[in-house]
C-alpha cells in the first residue's frame, strides 16, 4: 500500500464501527471537583494542628468528669445500689457533672441567675481580665517557639518587669499621660532586657536558653526581694512585709466598662499586642527571618540571615511581651502593689497557652480567653458546687499532657496522620 493509500491524521476513518465518547456534562464535573475539594479539606483539617487541640480540651475536660463523678459524695453512695436503682446513679451522675460544668460556666460567661443585665455579664469581664496577662505572656513564649527558642523564663522577665513598672508608679508624681506610659514603658524596657540576656548568651556562647531563662528566674526573684527591702526602692516605708505601696492613681491602668467591672486597659493592650505580633510575624522582613531561623537556623544562616542577632532580638520582644503581662499585674486592678507573688504562675501558664495555640497570634488569644475561663470560672464552681479549684490545674494539665502526645489523640479519634510540611 503506497503512501497515499494511508490514512491521513486529518482524515475520520470510513467503514466499520466507530466508538463516539459520551460528552461530558458540565454540571457532573463541576460537582466531581467540588467534591474532591471538600474531602481534600475535611482532610486537612482532620489532620491538622487545630482540631488536634480542640480534641485534647475535650479529653481533658472528660477526664475531669470522670474525676468530678468520682469525688461526689452522692455518686458514690448510689454506686453502691447502681444494680438495684441505676436511674438514682445516673441522675446523681448528671447532677455532679452537670452542676460544676454550669456553675463553671456562670462564673466564666454569663450568670443565668441573676437579674440585671450588668451583672450577669460580669463574669465574662472576670474572664477576659485573666486572659489578659495570659494572653501576653503566651505571645511572648510563643514568638520563641517560632524561632526555635524555648522561653521558660517568663516568672523572671514579669518579675523585673513589674518591679520596673512598681517603681515609677508609685515613686514619680506626673500627670497621667506622661505617668502611666512612661511606667509601661519602663517596665518593657526592664522584660526585653532582661530576656535579651538569654538571647546574647545564645548567640555568643551557644549556652541554651533552657538553663539560661531558668536560672534568670532566681535572679529576677531574689533581685526582687532585695528591692522590697529597701524604701529606696520598693519598700513601703515602715512596713515588715516585702510589699511596695499601692501605685498612684496616674500610673494605673483605667477600667474600660466603668466601675462595676474590672476589666481595664490591659486586656485591650492584650488585643493590640496580637494585632502587632501578627503583622510582625505574617507580614514583616524581620517576622521572615524568624519563621526561616525556628525552621532551619543552618539553612538560615546559609542564606545570609543573621541567626544570632534573631536569636537577640527575638528574645528581647519576647521578654518586653512577658513584661507587659507583669505591668499588667502590677499596674492594673489586681493587686494594689508589687511583691514577690506577683506573677501568679502565669510565667508558666503561658507555656501552656503557648502550646495549646500552636504559637499562633490567634490561637494565643483563643487559648488565654480559655484558660482565664477556667481561672475565673473555677472559683465559683467551687463556692457553689464545693468542687476543689485545683480541680482546674488537673484540667490545664492535662490538656498539656494531651498536646504532648497528638498521636495519642489521634489514634483516640482515629484521625489521618499530620501530613508532613
Amino acid at each position: 500500500m503506497s503512501d497515499t493509500d494511508k490514512p491521513q491524521p486529518d482524515e475520520k476513518p470510513t467503514g466499520g464501527s466507530t466508538r463516539v465518547d459520551a460528552p461530558v456534562d458540565p454540571a457532573e464535573d463541576s460537582a466531581a471537583t467540588s467534591g474532591d475539594r471538600s474531602r481534600s479539606l475535611l482532610r486537612e483539617i482532620a489532620s491538622g494542628d487545630a482540631l488536634a487541640g480542640v480534641l485534647a480540651v475535650f479529653l481533658a475536660v472528660f477526664v475531669g468528669s470522670v474525676m468530678i463523678a468520682a469525688t461526689d459524695e452522692t455518686v458514690r453512695e448510689t454506686a453502691s445500689y447502681v444494680t438495684a436503682r441505676p436511674s438514682d446513679f445516673f441522675t446523681a451522675l448528671w447532677d455532679a457533672i452537670s452542676g460544676a460544668y454550669s456553675a463553671m460556666f456562670r462564673g466564666a460567661v454569663f450568670n443565668y441567675n441573676l437579674t440585671e443585665p450588668a451583672q450577669q455579664w460580669r463574669p465574662l469581664t472576670e474572664t477576659m481580665k485573666f486572659a489578659g496577662p495570659l494572653v501576653l505572656g503566651g505571645l511572648g513564649v510563643g514568638l520563641a517557639f517560632r524561632a526555635g527558642l524555648f522561653n521558660i523564663g517568663g516568672r523572671g522577665q514579669m518579675l523585673v518587669a513589674g518591679g520596673a513598672a512598681g517603681w515609677v508608679g508609685f515613686q514619680l508624681d506626673l500627670p497621667t499621660a506622661i505617668h502611666l506610659p512612661l511606667a509601661i514603658l519602663v517596665g518593657m524596657a526592664a522584660g526585653a532586657l532582661w530576656g535579651g540576656i538569654a538571647g546574647l548568651l545564645k548567640a555568643r556562647t551557644g549556652a541554651h536558653e533552657v538553663i539560661v531563662t531558668i536560672m534568670l528566674n532566681y535572679v529576677a526573684y531574689y533581685l526582687l526581694f532585695y528591692a522590697l527591702t529597701k524604701e529606696w526602692l520598693l519598700k513601703t516605708p515602715g512596713s515588715v512585709n516585702p510589699k511596695s505601696p499601692p501605685m498612684k492613681q496616674s500610673a494605673v491602668l483605667p477600667d474600660v466598662l466603668g466601675e462595676q467591672f474590672n476589666l481595664h486597659l490591659g486586656f485591650v493592650i492584650a488585643l493590640v499586642a496580637v494585632a502587632a505580633v501578627w503583622w510582625v510575624l505574617n507580614r514583616s522582613t524581620f517576622g521572615y527571618r524568624v519563621r526561616a531561623v525556628g525552621e532551619n537556623p543552618h539553612a538560615a544562616r546559609a542564606s545570609g540571615i543573621n541567626v544570632g542577632r534573631t536569636y537577640t532580638v527575638v528574645m528581647m520582644v519576647a521578654g518586653s511581651l512577658l513584661g507587659l503581662a507583669g505591668i499588667n499585674q502590677v499596674l492594673g486592678t489586681v493587686t494594689s502593689g508589687v511583691s514577690l507573688d506577683l506573677d501568679a504562675a502565669i510565667g508558666f501558664d503561658a507555656i501552656t497557652v503557648a502550646l495549646l495555640g500552636r504559637s499562633r497570634p490567634l490561637g494565643i488569644l483563643a487559648a488565654g480567653i480559655l484558660f482565664g475561663a477556667f481561672k475565673a470560672g473555677g472559683f465559683t464552681m467551687q463556692t457553689s458546687e464545693n468542687i476543689s479549684v485545683d480541680l482546674v490545674l488537673v484540667v490545664q494539665s492535662l490538656i498539656v499532657l494531651f498536646l504532648a502526645a497528638p498521636p495519642l489523640v489521634r489514634a483516640i479519634f482515629r484521625l489521618p496522620a499530620q501530613e508532613a510540611k
